[in-house]
């Protein structure tokens, strides 16, 4: 594909001209570096909290139970049962025990399961969040919550739900697994290139994407060849912060709609599926998003096919490159693009139901990603 020009870019001899935009920057203190989270119990108590419930996934229960024995008293126990997509019967019990524990605020030790459980009870109870990420998934940075229940994901934005702090210790993502380092990876680009094309996009957030792009695209490399390069996974969190950020200040599009159905209505796993599907929507949108094209083209050093080039290191770093592969069944595509397209919503290019069933069919397939999907 030719590279598509910017839509800021100025003619010859003319100067550029900044366009009218709203940035509203999200009330947050974010607190970064290796070992970090030893000020958790400081952090804790700048916020006037005296009983926070930790919470996890079963899987990083360990971890939760390190970090309530640090913070010792303020600790008001740990519930250890986090689930992809939020189930809403998972939410119903978390706030059952926060209020039993007499909480007054949650850590939350994780990915974004584990952040969207904290923000589920935020969302009935509004007590400060601090979140503790482990992954790349971003969601910390975020006023908007999920939760899936008969079968499907609704989302929203509350200002309640926002994290009140974030520690971001590199050191806690050095045991990720690398498929697991590379897929959330993937899933925070995904914020940042939907931010680039968002109807609601900024200068300030598309520097933030763009940079945020860079930085894990260049960090996810090292950490597949070595897990423990602690260089690397400081710069992949950078950038997973950044991404996360953008998340936070715009609205999603095809992309993000297109994987909430697959999550919530198939419960595929969430980072794996933003991977297989990035390139496919990022390629059906490149032909009405200039200005992303070319802010994409920089951070991946000079594609000229950002979207072929993401397909490309996705299969590179070993990642997931179809929804076959996920557990998605050739049957469910018709059901997953009518879900998607029953709802208006943002988006640079329009959005057709054959649209929306070519790129999942070839999502699905795992062919590489076309501008022009109909089937």
């Amino acid at each position: 594909m030719t590279q598509l020009p910017s839509e800021t870019e100025p003619l010859e001899g003319a100067r550029p001209m900044t366009r009218p935009f709203l940035y509203e920057a999200l009330p947050m203190r974010v607190r970064f570096g290796a070992g970090s989270l030893k000020s958790l119990p400081d952090e804790v108590r700048s916020l006037g909290l005296k009983r926070v419930l930790v919470l996890s996934t079963p899987f990083q229960k360990d971890l939760a139970r390190e970090v309530s024995d640090q913070l010792g008293e303020l600790s008001a126990g740990v519930h250890a049962e986090a689930e992809m997509h939020v189930p809403i019967e998972s939410a119903h019990r978390a706030r059952e025990v926060a209020k039993a524990a007499g909480a007054d605020g949650y850590v939350a030790v994780g990915g974004g399961s584990t952040t969207g459980l904290g923000k589920a009870i935020a969302l009935e109870f509004g007590a400060p969040i601090i979140a503790v990420p482990t992954t790349y998934a971003g969601s910390e940075m975020t006023p908007i919550w999920g939760l899936t229940e008969d079968g499907q994901k609704k989302t929203g934005r509350d200002p309640k739900v926002l994290p009140t702090s974030v520690i971001y210790d590199p050191e806690l993502t050095l045991t990720l697994p690398v498929g697991m380092s590379v897929t959330s990876g993937f899933n925070a680009i995904a914020h940042a290139v939907e931010a680039l094309y968002a109807p609601d996009a900024s200068p300030i957030i598309s520097l933030m994407a763009e940079e945020g792009t860079r930085a894990l695209i260049n960090a996810l490399p090292p950490i597949v060849k070595d897990p423990a390069d602690a260089e690397a996974r400081s710069d992949a969190l950078y950038g997973a912060w950044l991404c996360g950020a953008t998340l936070g200040a715009t609205t999603m599009s095809l992309h993000h709609k297109l994987c909430h159905a697959l999550g919530g209505t198939l419960n595929l796993p969430h980072a794996e599926t933003h991977t297989v599907v990035l390139p496919h929507a990022l390629a059906f949108n490149q032909p009405a998003a200039p200005a992303a094209v070319a802010a994409l083209s920089r951070a991946l050093g000079g594609a000229t096919d950002p979207a072929q080039r993401l397909w490309e290191i996705a299969g590179d770093l070993d990642a997931p490159r179809s929804l076959a592969e996920l557990g998605m069944k050739e049957e469910d595509i018709d059901r997953i693009a009518e879900e998607t397209t029953s709802r208006s919503y943002g988006n640079p290019r329009p959005i057709t139901y054959d649209d929306v069933r070519g790129i999942l069919h070839a999502a699905w397939a795992g062919k590489p990603p076309t501008a022009n999907p109909a089937v």
